[in-house]
């Protein structure tokens, strides 16, 4: 079982209380949505033991990735074995039997430094949708948690899913436990324990690095912008450019790596959409530039995933998870990451905060 409420962090809590109290009160409920969707079951499962004792979660994108790489090292197309789960396996998932609750990571790539958080809640009647929840972090070895920080909830487009996000700040590597609490109708706090790993440095570029100046495929390569992306109706808009050419315009740059048309987990929404949204907005102060998974779309549309080919721009940018966004300034240098579904509210302040450093 995930051990549950350590008594050392209750009054770490009580500050959010009043706070956590009035959002509980704005939510049609405290616990589930009206909706019935669940984390999808391909997600990285395991019964999470108690929150001193909780396993790393597991790394099988990790390996996958490794795995691809071609012994002169160099950047290939990766064609996925039949039956292969692909992307929707990389988001560790914990079963907390006792207080009925699941929870999605849905930023397993964490490293050192001050990092941004996500993770979606379930219980048996559906999503946790409650505006804010306290979040807790507590490395393994110390006997006290940290500073209580706020997770606000961020729906998709569609209203049915969304997810909490916060920022944490992780002082070393190693296992860290993080503790969500949340006020209850009944006046009692609700909640749950799971675990994350920190990393010394992040698979994919963090803030503050530079991002590899990618040739990705555009329209002057292709007869249609169907060959580039697995969307319904993709924008053609964010298929003008490689990265390398946004990179050298000296502007900043919003790059989505996603495949729109086989978005199938907890943890990703429709992030080419809101893409271009922003585009539509911003196109004289950025440059936005979309990236599917994978390479052979068309192939994909009727033969389906058994056939697909990753791009090899997710090596190149260490990749392991299925949703990915970056905001890079003028100097191509990384200023914001969302691994996993962020949301318009969210990326569009982070979006203007560099705009107007440009």
């Amino acid at each position: 079982m995930i051990q549950l409420f350590r008594s050392a962090s209750h009054a770490r809590r009580a500050a959010l209380g009043s706070l956590l109290a009035a959002a509980c009160t704005l939510a049609l409920a405290c616990g589930g949505g009206d909706d019935t969707t669940e984390p999808d079951a391909t997600a990285s499962e395991a019964t999470a033991p108690a929150a001193t004792q909780a396993a790393p979660a597991t790394a099988t994108a990790e390996a996958a990735a490794d795995a691809s790489a071609d012994d002169s090292g160099g950047l290939q197309p990766r064609a996925m074995a039949a039956g292969d789960a692909g992307f929707d396996s990389g988001y560790p998932r914990y079963v907390d039997e006792e207080a009925g609750l699941t929870v999605v990571v849905g930023t397993p790539d964490l490293g050192v430094g001050s990092q941004r958080v996500a993770f979606v809640i379930s219980d048996d009647i559906g999503l946790v949708k409650l505006p804010i929840v306290s979040v807790t972090a507590q490395f393994q070895d110390d006997a006290e948690p940290g500073d209580p920080a706020i997770a606000r909830y961020y729906d998709f487009p569609e209203g049915i899913r969304g997810l909490h996000v916060t920022q944490l700040d992780f002082d070393r590597a190693g296992q860290w436990i993080l503790e969500v609490s949340y006020p209850t109708p009944d006046g009692s706090t609700g909640g749950t324990s799971f675990p994350v790993q920190v990393a010394e440095k992040t698979h994919a570029p963090d803030v503050g690095d530079a991002v590899p100046a990618s040739a990705n495929r555009t329209l002057a390569d292709v007869a249609t912008v169907y060959e580039l992306s697995t969307g319904a109706e993709p924008d053609p808009e964010l298929y003008q450019q490689t990265i390398a050419e946004a990179l050298a315009e000296g502007r900043p740059l919003v790059v989505v790596f996603a495949s729109p048309g086989f978005c199938t987990n907890a943890l990703c929404g429709p992030q080419a959409e809101v893409l271009s949204i922003l585009r539509e907005r911003y196109a004289d102060d950025a440059n936005f530039i979309h990236v599917d998974l994978y390479e052979n779309p068309e192939e994909i549309r009727t033969q389906g995933l058994d056939i697909a080919i990753e791009t090899p721009l997710l090596m190149e940018w260490g990749l392991e998870t299925a949703e990915w966004t970056f905001i890079i300034d003028a100097d191509g240098i990384v200023t914001h990451r969302f691994e996993a579904f962020v949301a318009e509210s969210e990326l569009e302040p982070a979006l203007l905060e560099v705009i107007e450093r440009s």
